[in-house]
């Protein structure tokens, strides 16, 4: 783990999956570990994590509950799981926005909008029901900010009966890594910026990913 600044620190996210695979060369052709990319994001970086490994791959449905007017702060995440739909919520976040004026029902209104999003992937996506009992699971995003959504992740491949999980991504922020601790058996930055705003600073290439570009790396 290194903790950097500032400055670009990967050209795309093809190039920070096959770098987090150079951090992983244990789990090479270890056929009870899967990738799974945290959708969309992390998707291309766990492709090419898992093709540098030679290691099966999917992807996890995850959806960000961001604060109204401040979308890329969370205040809690969805994520899909074998047909259900898993939700964690930051209790304390949560609370101090209620305080400052956020209503209940705007709160609601986002949890609904990005929990139909959730089903609507859920029925397009390949690569999702990969068999998780007894493997050792490597959840893949582009990026940890808060945590919300790779903590949300644990949840849904836990309930899918993964035996290990490990969560791995090119860039975090210290709270976010802190965060994962708590619910993984191993967290895995490879950069952990002294100041963190965005997970795209840390790219030179990062263009919003379509359903196309991800069910494409997902083989359907």
């Amino acid at each position: 783990m290194e903790v950097e600044q500032m400055g670009v620190r990967y050209k795309d996210r093809a190039e920070a999956g096959r770098r987090l695979a150079e951090a992983l060369p244990q789990f090479r052709e270890n056929r009870s570990t899967i990738v799974l990319g945290l959708a969309r994001g992390g998707v291309p970086v766990a492709a090419a994590t898992a093709e540098a490994l030679s290691l099966p791959f999917g992807a996890v449905l995850v959806r960000k509950l961001g604060i109204p007017g401040r979308d890329e702060t969370a205040f809690g995440a969805l994520a899909w799981s074998q047909g259900d739909v898993l939700r964690i919520v930051n209790k304390p976040i949560k609370e101090l926005i209620l305080s400052r004026g956020i209503s209940q029902a705007a709160l609601d209104a986002v949890e609904a909008h990005e929990r139909t999003e959730l089903l609507r992937r859920a029925d397009e996506y390949p690569g999702i029901g990969h068999d998780l009992h007894g493997k050792t699971v490597i959840l893949v995003d582009d990026g940890l900010a808060t945590g919300a959504t790779m903590r949300a992740a644990v949840e849904a491949v836990r309930a899918g009966g993964a035996s290990t999980v490990i969560s791995a991504v090119p860039v975090a922020s210290l709270e976010g890594t802190s965060s994962l601790a708590r619910v993984c058996d191993f967290v895995l930055p490879l950069h952990i910026p002294g100041k963190f705003h965005a997970v795209g600073a840390f790219y030179e290439e990062f263009g919003q990913l379509t359903d196309a570009d991800v069910v494409s790396q997902l083989g359907g």
